[in-house]
Formats: structure tokens, C-alpha cells, sequence
């Protein structure tokens, strides 16, 4: 029994940890997968393969020939190389690592210059801002130094050894970069340029659609203000021609006849009108501004025209007041026009639903706003015929002062009338309210010009190749000081014999170079055993044959024992 309940726990746990083994398991696939796309990103096609596979074997055969002729042994070399394709590969995603990296092996291994040039590159084409690859590029000249002096294997002096890494650092860490960054600036500036010139003409394709759109609803606002308030009239005079009893039958059927084609061609009118303000209501929702008036401003009729409507309605046989108050001032036209149609509406709508009703037309000035006002009374005797009204005209009425910054107002009076007003203010003609819901967001402000990254970009060469034009110049002047510090005079080895001490031998000698004589130690005569020597450049003399010959001084116990002129 308690084996079989042993084994019951065992199973339970394997149960219990089966679900937490998949997890880490999964959670580890996910973090490789994105250590992955962050190490290589995308996306990785045929072409990325073959460019990326070729350009990193090449920078593999360059590192290795460099080592080699370094001089490395041949293994050391093709780590060197494959080391070098590894880091190539890793230089888009980790760009500022394999900087770093290179800067350290470069130190140590002349052949990571190629890929200290494609990693230079990537930092400069990869990393946005200017203060961390300048911080970065500063890196790679302090790691590249400090590890070169601490292997300095040539025995090349410190000086000169920083100055080797400044040039290499000014040729293929500064102008790498510089030329990576320009690359980026500019196609950064190109699509930006390319999406701001999308941006233009979408705009353009926009404001001409709203243009037209804003045409058609002038045009529908004129058709239905002027040819429905004609026909309106037509239709009243006909109506009271109708039932005159001085006309004959045949005669008061002409008149019902025109009557009836009057109501007809308001009936039209009205669906014309509404189909084109349906298409124009979605182009117009959010792009109603100043310009919606531009087309009304020239148009005809103003406040001086209203008796016009006044007599006409008047001819009609409808009692017609008109009353001005106020200190009359000069209007803009677009809100004479305003006022122009807000009455022309008004007696519209009366001649059609209170024929015969009386009407006052008030216009009152005040101090900030033209107020608008017709109030018609109630009528005993109704419409002849159907009465033809689509509600357009108080729509656009509240429309166009709504542009000019004011209201419209319409309702039935306490006596059974009705009244239309509107409110235009002064300062506001020809401008839409600041607070409008429909109009258009300010544009965001342009974007500050750039200048051309190509010119900073120059700036920085010039100054490059200035600086490693002034350091060839100082690597010059380090080479013969150092070629001086080498070379012993044929009269000084005359003058110094064996047996002499060291110290007063080494007074008269050179400070020696063991970078430029380095290369005689593996010739000539074997050194005698325990011995220090001294290596120089030395003269040829007249009876020896043309080459490199050297001077070797070997001291022991303070001695000078030896003094030897060879062919090296």
C-alpha cells in the first residue's frame, strides 16, 4: 500500500512540473527568437543573403591577408578573418557593440581594420543622435590606444604608436561614420520630402474637390433664394388671378394652367436644389471656412435692394412695412447680402403658407450687430394648391450667417404668426466664428528648414583630412627623429673600444630605436652569452658592397666586450 501511494505522488508531480518545464521552455524560445531579430533584423531575403554572405566573406580574406602580413601565423589569421565575418554580420543590429569590439581586437590585430570600417559605417548610418556616435567613435580611439600600448609588440614609440591609431581612428572610424550619417540624413530627408509631397497633393486633390463642391452650393443657395422667391410670386398672382370673377372660364384656365406649372417648377427646383446639397453636404462638413462666402460677396442684392422685394410683394397684393432703426452704417457685402436673402426667404415663406397676411420687415443697427427681423400675421384664407417647401431655405439661411459669425432665428408667434430673424455682426462679415465645430483643424505649423546634411557632413571630411594631413606630417618628423635616434656615426664606433665602461660608452651613443632596428637582432653574429647589446643603423663604408649594414655593442659587468659592423 505504500509503495502504490508513493507512486501515486511521484506521478502527480511529474504532472504538476510538465506544464512548468513548457512554459520555461517556451519563455527561452521567445527570448532566443527576439535576441535573434535584435542581433540580425530583417527582413532576410535571397538578396540580403547573397549581399551579406558575400560582403562579410570578403571582409574574412581582407583581415586574414592583413594578419598574415602582420606577421601572424596562419591559424591566428583565419580566427582573425572568421572573427571579423562574425562581427560584419552582427553590425546592423548590434552596431555600437561590434564598434567596441573591433575598437578592442584592433589593439592587438591590424587585421580588424577592414571590419573597424564597416562596423564605423553602421554606427553612423544606424545611430540617430550626434552626441552618442561622437561618444562612441571617442570610445574606439581610447580602447585602441590603450590596448596597443599595453601590446606594443613592433616596439614602436608612444608617441608614435598614438599617433598611428589618431590616423587610423580619423580614416576609418571618423569618415566611415561621417559618410554613414550623411547617407542616413539624406534618405531620412528624401522620405520625408517624398511624403510631404504626397501630403501636397492630396491636399491640392482636396481643396480642388472643396472648391467645386463650394461652387455648386453657392449656386444651389442663388437658384433656390432668387428663382424660388420668383416663382413664389408667380405662383401668388396667378392664385388671385384665378379666382377674379372678370375672367372668363377658358381664361381663369390659362391662369390655373401657369399656376400649376409654377408650383411644378418650384416642386423641381426644390429636388435640384436638395441633390445638390446632399453631394455637397460631406465635401463641406469639415472644410466650411471664410471662403464658403467668397462666391456671395459679388453677387446681387444687399439691405439698399429690400424695397425691391417689398414692391414686388406689395404688386402682389400682400400689405408690406418696412422700418429702419438705428445709426445706418455701410455694410460688407457679404452681410448685405446676408440680410438680402434672410428677407427674401422670409416673404418667400409668407407668400406661400400666409397668402394675403400683412408683414413688417424691421431692420435694426445696432451698436455691434445688424438685426434682421420679418414677422408675417396670420392668415385667414389658405394656399391655393399644394404648397411646394423642402426646408432648405432656412437651412441655408442659418448656414451663411453662421459664416459671418452670426444666427438665424425662426419660430410661430403668440398670434398665429410667424417670424424669421437674423443677427449679422459687424466685425464678424465674411469671417467664420473661431469656436465653428465644422471647420477644418488648424494645420500642424511646417516643420523648421534643415539645412543639407551634405554640409555638415563636408565640414567634418575637411576637418579629417586636415587632421591627418597635420599627423602625416608629425609621423614624418617622429620617422627622422626616430631614423636619427638609429643610426650610430662611423666616427663614434671608431672611437668606443672593448674594455671601455659602459656608462661612458652609452655617453656617446644614441638614444637607439628598437622599432627601426628591430630587424637586425636576427642576424649577424651570435651574442655572447650574457650579454646586453645594443643594435644600429650603421654607415656604409667605401670598400664594402652596397646595403643595410648594422652595429652591434654588447655589454657585461659594466663592460663594453664587443663591438661588431655587419652586413644586416
Amino acid at each position: 500500500m505504500t509503495f502504490v501511494v508513493r507512486e501515486r505522488d511521484q506521478r502527480q508531480r511529474r504532472r504538476s512540473a510538465r506544464p512548468i518545464t513548457l512554459a520555461r521552455v517556451a519563455k527561452t524560445a521567445e527570448l532566443w527568437t527576439a535576441a535573434r531579430k535584435r542581433a540580425l533584423p530583417g527582413p532576410w531575403g535571397r538578396r540580403e543573403y547573397l549581399r551579406e554572405g558575400t560582403a562579410a566573406l570578403l571582409v574574412a580574406v581582407l583581415s586574414g591577408i592583413i594578419s598574415l602580413a602582420d606577421p601572424m601565423n596562419p591559424l591566428g589569421a583565419i580566427a582573425v578573418g572568421l572573427a571579423a565575418a562574425a562581427l560584419y554580420l552582427l553590425r546592423r543590429g548590434l552596431p555600437l557593440t561590434v564598434l567596441l569590439l573591433t575598437a578592442v581586437g584592433l589593439g592587438a590585430f591590424g587585421g580588424c581594420i577592414p571590419i573597424l570600417a564597416a562596423a564605423s559605417w553602421s554606427a553612423g548610418y544606424r545611430m540617430a543622435r550626434a552626441w552618442a556616435l561622437t561618444a562612441a567613435c571617442a570610445s574606439v580611439l581610447v580602447l585602441s590606444t590603450a590596448v596597443s600600448l599595453r601590446y606594443n609588440l613592433d616596439g614602436i614609440p608612444p608617441r608614435g604608436l598614438i599617433g598611428i591609431n589618431l590616423a587610423v581612428f580619423l580614416l576609418f572610424v571618423v569618415l566611415p561614420a561621417v559618410f554613414g550619417r550623411y547617407r542616413a540624413q539624406r534618405r531620412t530627408l528624401l522620405s520625408t520630402l517624398q511624403e510631404r509631397n504626397d501630403q501636397l497633393l492630396r491636399e491640392r486633390a482636396m481643396i480642388a474637390h472643396q472648391a467645386r463642391l463650394r461652387e455648386r452650393q453657392r449656386i444651389a443657395q442663388d437658384m433656390h433664394d432668387s428663382l424660388g422667391h420668383q416663382l413664389a410670386l408667380i405662383s401668388v398672382h396667378t392664385g388671385a388671378l384665378e379666382v377674379d370673377r372678370g375672367l372668363t372660364d377658358r381664361q381663369r384656365e390659362a391662369v390655373a394652367v401657369l399656376r400649376q406649372a409654377a408650383v411644378t417648377a418650384m416642386r423641381e427646383l426644390r429636388e435640384t436644389v436638395g441633390l445638390l446639397r446632399d453631394e455637397n453636404t460631406v465635401g463641406l462638413a469639415g472644410s466650411r471656412g471664410a471662403a464658403g462666402t467668397a462666391g456671395d460677396t459679388g453677387a446681387a442684392g444687399g439691405v439698399e435692394t429690400i424695397e425691391r422685394l417689398t414692391d414686388a410683394s406689395r404688386a402682389a397684393g400682400t400689405a408690406v412695412r418696412v422700418t429702419r432703426s438705428g445709426e445706418i452704417r455701410p455694410l460688407a457685402a457679404a452681410t448685405g447680402h446676408a440680410a438680402y436673402r434672410i428677407v427674401q426667404e422670409a416673404l418667400t415663406n409668407a407668400h406661400k403658407h400666409a397668402p394675403s397676411a400683412p408683414i413688417e420687415v424691421a431692420l435694426r443697427y445696432e451698436p455691434d450687430a445688424l438685426l434682421v427681423e420679418v414677422v408675417n400675421g396670420a392668415s385667414a384664407a389658405t394656399a391655393p394648391g399644394p404648397v411646394v417647401s423642402g426646408g432648405q431655405g432656412l437651412t441655408g439661411l442659418r448656414e451663411r450667417a453662421r459664416l459671418l459669425g452670426g444666427m438665424v432665428h425662426s419660430g410661430p408667434t403668440p398670434e398665429g404668426g410667424f417670424r424669421l430673424a437674423g443677427v449679422l455682426p459687424y466685425e464678424g462679415a465674411g469671417r467664420p466664428p473661431a469656436d465653428d465645430p465644422d471647420l477644418p483643424e488648424a494645420p500642424p505649423p511646417a516643420p523648421p528648414v534643415r539645412r543639407s546634411p551634405a554640409l555638415g557632413c563636408a565640414v567634418v571630411v575637411g576637418l579629417a583630412c586636415l587632421a591627418f594631413l597635420g599627423l602625416l606630417g608629425f609621423g614624418g618628423y617622429v620617422l627622422v627623429e626616430e631614423t636619427d635616434n638609429a643610426t650610430l656615426d662611423r666616427d663614434v664606433y671608431d672611437a668606443v673600444q672593448v674594455g671601455q665602461p659602459e656608462s661612458a660608452v652609452k655617453d656617446k651613443l644614441p638614444s637607439g630605436s628598437d622599432f627601426l632596428t628591430s630587424g637586425y637582432r636576427q642576424k649577424g653574429p651570435d651574442v655572447p652569452a650574457g650579454a646586453s647589446c645594443l643594435w644600429f643603423s650603421a654607415e656604409q663604408r667605401s670598400d664594402e658592397p652596397a646595403g643595410d649594414y648594422a652595429s652591434r655593442l654588447c655589454f657585461r659587468d659594466g663592460v663594453l666586450i664587443e663591438k661588431v659592423h655587419y652586413r644586416a
